[in-house]
């Protein structure tokens, strides 16, 4: 099967796209609302895209009614955010914070997730999460007739838990296996990851 994309719908396009960009890493962002409560929410139209700066890059959609969801409004206000990579145990809660709420309530009043300080910033993390990642508005555009929201998320700083975290010399490395990241499929599908592998790269 072959298909056009000029001779399809956003909607139909959207659903190819993400059964076939496969798997995705999901960005759980915390960050405040105008009255200072907070907002959780999840997204797959997410990577790393830079080292220096180094850059994370979010494409958030908007509302039903076609205003910018809760994050992007946050985010686009100019405060910090925090950027937390989920493990494969938190798909239940990460599915119930993508619940479409009022601006101004609380994805968090729906799960049992606790937030810890995270030094330096100004927001907590979520302290069941082994990576956050304290982000800044680095560059944004809207895109498309939707308007869709490209964020460019400079990190200032990033916390990894001892868990995860190796020191050999001057490297940190983090195993992929500790921290058993969870990544998106298609429609309401999630993938944890098997046993990681290492192969020998071309000199």
């Amino acid at each position: 099967m072959q298909l056009d994309f000029d001779s399809l719908s956003s909607n139909q396009r959207y659903h190819l796209l993400t059964q076939t960009v496969i798997p995705r890493p999901i960005a759980w962002v915390l960050s405040e609302n105008e009255d200072a409560s907070m907002n959780l929410a999840p997204f797959s139209f997410f990577n790393a895209i830079c080292s220096d700066p180094a850059l994370l890059a979010l494409s958030i959609g908007r509302k039903d009614g076609g205003e910018l969801k809760d994050t992007a409004r946050n985010i686009l206000s100019g405060r910090e955010f925090v950027v937390h990579i989920a493990n494969s145990t938190q798909a239940s809660n990460l599915t119930t914070t993508s619940s479409s709420l009022d601006y101004g309530e609380s994805e968090l009043a729906l799960t049992q997730l606790e937030l810890t300080p995270f030094e330096g910033c100004s927001l907590p993390r979520l302290s069941d999460c082994d990576i956050a990642f304290q982000c800044t508005l680095y560059e944004h555009h809207l895109i498309g007739p939707n308007q869709q929201a490209i964020i460019y998320a400079q990190v200032k700083q990033l916390f990894a838990s001892d868990k995860i975290t190796h020191v050999d010399g001057k490297r940190v490395s983090i195993n992929a296996n500790d921290i058993d990241p969870l990544s998106r499929l298609g429609a309401a599908e999630y993938a944890g990851i098997t046993e990681s592998f290492s192969i020998k790269r071309p000199k």
